[in-house]
């Protein structure tokens, strides 16, 4: 760290910072947090006590990382073998106490997490996942390795992500829920193993979707969920009966690339 950027960020006696690590100014890190040789914090950027952040990780400005959090650790993951890989976490992202963010498996790869998330207590981000913007993992909340998760999902208290499973846009998901197959955007999805119950109205409304978006959002949902027809079908139905808008073409994108298939709809016994 350059001499000029040591003056311009606060940085605590007791806290270890290796030499080639590269603190912005207004950085503040805390007692007993150890920053390694490879890392990058941008500007105004809050670490407190005992947080480790190693291996090659850039943080970007006006982060606020809590204690006993840890990121950019080897992945729990066998095929590991000590590879140069990558943790990328965007500006005004809070990550809270004990939280775990590991760095991707493979030459070259990498973890990412976008802009304006919250990882509340304990959440954990494993190998190779990639996080949108505005997201939030509520405490305990796990992903395993390569999942996804797009902008403004929201996913409840320990829930489990299986690896690569996608969470579309705007999705919600229950807490303790299970999931094993992708949820389709703007959707709620809950229980063991995940169904989906319904669609997030709260959440498309909250991120300014215009009101015929949402119409059209609900007819989709409701020919993909409620017509009997296959994955294909209700896909090919969908693009000849529902008019197109942003939100619809995204919609269906996501359900031809569902490779692990979708959570289905919750049945009445």
């Amino acid at each position: 760290m350059s001499a000029e950027n040591k003056v311009l960020a606060y940085i605590h006696d007791t806290a270890v910072v290796a030499p080639g690590a590269r603190i912005a100014k207004g950085v503040e890190i805390g007692p007993y947090s150890v920053i390694g040789e490879n890392v990058e914090i941008g500007e105004g950027t809050k670490i407190g006590p005992h947080v480790v952040i190693t291996g090659w990780t850039q943080i970007g400005k006006d982060c606020k990382i809590f204690q006993g959090a840890s990121i950019g650790e080897e992945p729990q993951d066998l095929k590991f073998k000590g590879e140069k890989s990558y943790t990328f976490i965007g500006d005004r992202t809070t990550i809270r106490e004990g939280a775990t963010v590991h760095r991707a498996t493979g030459e070259g790869e990498e973890t990412r997490i976008g802009n304006d998330c919250l990882l509340m207590a304990l959440t954990h981000v494993a190998h190779n996942c990639v996080i949108g913007n505005n997201v939030i993992m509520s405490n305990l909340a796990s992903l395993a390795g390569h999942a996804v998760v797009e902008d403004r999902a929201v996913i409840g208290g320990m829930a489990g992500v299986h690896q690569f499973v996608k969470i579309g846009r705007n999705a919600m998901v229950g807490g303790m829920s299970k999931l094993t197959q992708d949820v389709v955007p703007y959707t709620i999805v809950d229980g063991h193993p995940a169904k989906a119950v319904g669609l997030n109205s709260v959440g498309i409304s909250r991120a300014g979707i215009p009101i015929e978006s949402r119409r059209r959002i609900k007819q989709a949902y409701k020919i993909l969920y409620r017509s009997g027809l296959s994955l294909a079908q209700a896909i090919a139905v969908i693009e000849q009966e529902v008019d197109s808008c942003e939100e619809i073409e995204h919609f269906l994108r996501f359900l031809r690339v569902a490779e692990r298939g979708i959570c289905r709809e919750r049945h009445a016994d």
